[in-house]
């Protein structure tokens, strides 16, 4: 949930009963309780303020009750339909064939890289029988695909096993350019007839920071990835800039093992 006032922080707050709506315009769901939020927000006495993340935003675990069934096929079929939280195709085939392997063959067959078409028992007893037979098959999910997740907002770079670097070198460094301005004053003597200039006197220097360049060698993991980074002294900022670039240069692959 999130203010939609004037509220500068929802710490500490409670969620009054509020109903949950549907696209119907009925009430499904009942929600209430405390708030956890993951920002902060302080300020003083003369008008100083810090604020982290967006503490007007926040999350009631388990908060809501359910007020109203919603309509399900499970028990006007003659079979079930089961969908991967993630689709991926090697999954649904392995599902596919633990499922036949189990309750022999034709019993399930994969619709599309999700969903999973399952022959099963009409009379609804048998069938939540038959469903939690077919929940405890042993599966092995495949590999899941190489990832890269950033969240700006909190600065925090989340990089999965999967991912691995091709043969790359990488430079990161700052370059700093700094301009100061020190104007003179002319000012002509007394009864000279002159006027007072201004002349403008700018000085520009540019520094950069030594960073050492680092190689990627073809294959490396997740922790020589890290490693690498952390030995030029990047911020996570500077880490999302580097990871960019490794995309951008083709260098950024799934595991192939």
């Amino acid at each position: 949930m999130s203010s939609v006032g004037d509220a500068t922080s929802l710490r500490g707050g409670s969620l009054v009963m509020t109903p949950l709506k549907g696209a119907d315009g009925q009430i499904y769901a009942i929600a209430q309780g405390n708030l956890v939020v993951g920002g902060l927000s302080a300020g003083g006495q003369d008008g100083s303020k810090i604020t982290v993340n967006n503490p007007g935003v926040g999350r009631i675990p388990g908060g809501a009750t359910v007020e109203r069934m919603v309509q399900t096929p499970f028990n006007e079929t003659d079979d079930i339909v089961l969908n991967l939280h993630n689709a991926d195709f090697t999954t649904a085939k392995r599902v596919v064939a633990a499922i036949n392997g189990a309750f022999g063959a034709g019993s399930a067959r994969a619709i599309d890289g999700i969903s999973i078409q399952v022959a099963s028992p009409r009379d609804p007893s048998q069938k939540v029988d038959f469903t939690s037979m077919v929940e405890n098959l042993d599966i092995s999910p495949a590999d899941s695909a190489a990832k890269i997740i950033v969240n700006s907002r909190t600065g925090t770079v989340v990089i999965n096993s999967s991912v691995r670097v091709q043969p790359a070198a990488v430079s990161h460094g700052n370059l700093s350019v700094t301009i100061s301005e020190n104007p003179k004053v002319s000012q002509p003597n007394p009864l000279a007839g002159g006027n007072t200039a201004v002349t403008p006197q700018s000085q520009v220097s540019v520094k950069e920071e030594a960073n050492r360049a680092f190689v990627f060698k073809p294959g490396v993991t997740l922790d020589e990835i890290v490693q690498a980074v952390n030995k030029v002294g990047a911020a996570p900022s500077d880490l999302v800039a580097i990871l960019e670039a490794l995309r951008s240069a083709g260098a950024c692959a799934r595991n192939s093992s």
